[in-house]
């Protein structure tokens, strides 16, 4: 099956890939997890962090964010000893920050859908050379998340969370994927 540029070989990729990624989602305990993910992601490969998606579950309380919220600074230096996870302390303390952020969020979906008019936004790229690393939508995404007092929330980031959530379809036309989430021609 044609996939993505950016798809390896990885059996876990290639699920990521052909069953998530691009594939638009409401939920707002999905939204979250994954903008946290993004996060974690900051400066290392997606692979990296999807590897470690499992360990990051099971010692951040499944992405709780009443949870994450009171996490202890003695509970942040524990998960620094973890070898299963990306051991940054300013990644870790930005979950407990953007989970008290998240928490403030009358309806976290809406808003975080609200910067592509509520409906994916499906691109027509032909390759690699097309996909942008950043959007307007993506800059004021940031914007307006770091204003709500998010970190680790950058454009770059922003615009690899509206790709993984489906708010915008960047499936290139060679990928199998992209007829399947909606692209023509």
């Amino acid at each position: 099956m044609p996939r993505c540029f950016w798809c390896n070989d990885d059996p876990l990729y290639i699920a990521y890939h052909d069953e998530e990624w691009g594939v638009p989602q409401r939920d707002p305990q999905w939204l979250f997890e994954m903008l946290l993910l993004e996060g974690f992601q900051a400066g290392l490969s997606w692979i990296t962090v999807l590897k470690k998606r499992e360990r990051y579950r099971q010692v951040l309380f499944g992405f709780d964010a009443e949870r994450l919220a009171v996490m202890t600074d003695e509970e942040i230096e524990e998960r620094m000893q973890d070898p299963g996870i990306i051991r940054n302390r300013l990644k870790l303390q930005a979950a407990r920050k953007n989970a008290r952020a998240w928490l403030k969020l009358e309806d976290p979906a809406g808003l975080l859908w609200s910067f592509v008019g509520g409906a994916p936004k499906i691109n027509q790229f032909s390759g690699r050379g097309d996909v942008p690393a950043v959007t307007p939508e993506a800059e004021a995404m940031s914007k307006a998340l770091k204003k709500l007092g998010f970190t680790f929330v950058g454009p770059t980031i922003c615009y690899a969370y509206m790709q993984a959530a489906g708010m915008v379809m960047d499936h290139t036309r060679d990928c199998d994927r992209y007829h399947a989430l909606g692209g023509a021609g």
